[in-house]
């Protein structure tokens, strides 16, 4: 069987204020505006986001339903199947997590675990969950993008 080759493309996350939405990822997390969209079959406006080889598809479609309160939590999200977050690595959990605090971003929690792991769970300005985690960045990844 042959190996399969694919690669992280993007996140697409809906959202109920495009505009507020913009300004918040751009703000807390340095993500530049790239381009905006409308997809009529949706329907919906877009607009796609991109920090270094990162990018984030921001949806505002007309009467989508909010996030419900459970999917705020990340330790109840996880009862409800599909997808449950974006997930950053960072170096340094506690100095990335003291910048956020900074930025003014909606800290769910900072954690240390006994393996030495840590993560940090903020919320955007929409209730979406977002992770960062301990991790070192991949050699390899690291020598394509620099």
């Amino acid at each position: 069987m042959s190996k399969l080759q694919f690669w992280h493309h993007h996140v697409g996350v809906s959202v109920p204020d495009l505009e507020a939405s913009i300004d918040w990822y751009r703000r807390v997390l340095g993500f530049e505006l790239l381009r905006r969209l409308r997809i009529e079959t949706i329907p919906a406006e877009v607009a796609i986001l991109k920090h270094g080889a990162m990018h984030i598809e921001l949806f505002q479609a007309a009467d989508a339903r909010p996030l419900p309160p459970e999917r705020r939590e990340p330790d109840l999200d996880v009862r409800t199947h599909g997808n449950k977050h974006i997930a950053f690595g960072v170096t340094d959990v506690d100095a990335f997590a003291q910048e956020l605090r900074r930025r003014g971003a909606d800290m769910v929690w900072v954690k240390h675990f006994p393996n030495g792991g840590a993560n940090i769970f903020i919320r955007d300005n929409a209730g979406n969950l977002i992770e960062f985690l301990k991790a070192p960045q991949d050699p390899q990844l690291a020598a394509t993008l620099g």
